[in-house]
């Protein structure tokens, strides 16, 4: 009956499963996203124009 000194390897399960869960919400926010994308594609960025302003007529 001899002990071996080499012990299992520890599991953390709550920080396991606390990363799945991260893993699945992401997965499903990148989902969401695309889809959002797809609905609602942003315009393509135009520069800015400046605008000109108006010269006032001077009173007499």
């Amino acid at each position: 009956m001899s002990e071996s000194t080499e012990s299992a390897a520890v599991v953390d399960l709550a920080a396991a499963r606390h990363e799945r869960r991260h893993d699945i919400h992401e997965a499903r926010l990148a989902e969401v996203r695309s889809a959002f994308e797809k609905a609602f594609p942003l315009p393509a960025v135009s520069p800015v124009k400046k605008r000109r302003t108006k010269k006032k007529s001077k009173k007499r």
